[in-house]
């Protein structure tokens, strides 16, 4: 497994868990932390508001960070050398094909037909 599909499995995983905490939230104050009841509760609506707009953030820095080491692993020190999404073959300069020089008798055969 190269190091760029590890980056992909673990970008996958945040997103899919900052798009939980996400979705848990309600813009208008409600959401998780009003469905929880009063104040009676330990910990209290407050902190579970601060609860998910911390893990918000701290998936977001970690997305973030997941997707500028993948992009280092493409040309950097953490770069995989047997990798088939970028090959050094490849990104060499295509040759030029010069068209087969035609001998006006062929050419000549070819138009009566």
């Amino acid at each position: 497994m190269s190091t760029f599909s590890i980056f992909l499995v673990l970008i996958t995983i945040v997103c899919f868990l900052l798009i939980i905490v996400i979705m848990v939230q309600n813009p208008k104050g409600g959401g998780l932390s009003s469905s929880l009841g009063g104040s009676t509760q330990m910990g209290g609506v407050q902190k579970t508001t601060d609860f998910l707009d911390k893990s918000t953030w701290t998936l977001a820095t970690i997305l973030i960070v997941l997707i500028l080491l993948s992009s280092l692993s493409f040309s950097g020190s953490l770069s995989d050398a047997n990798s088939k999404i970028i090959n050094e073959k490849d990104m060499a300069a295509p040759k030029s094909v010069s068209p087969a020089p035609v001998t006006p008798g062929k050419q000549a055969e070819s138009t009566k037909k």
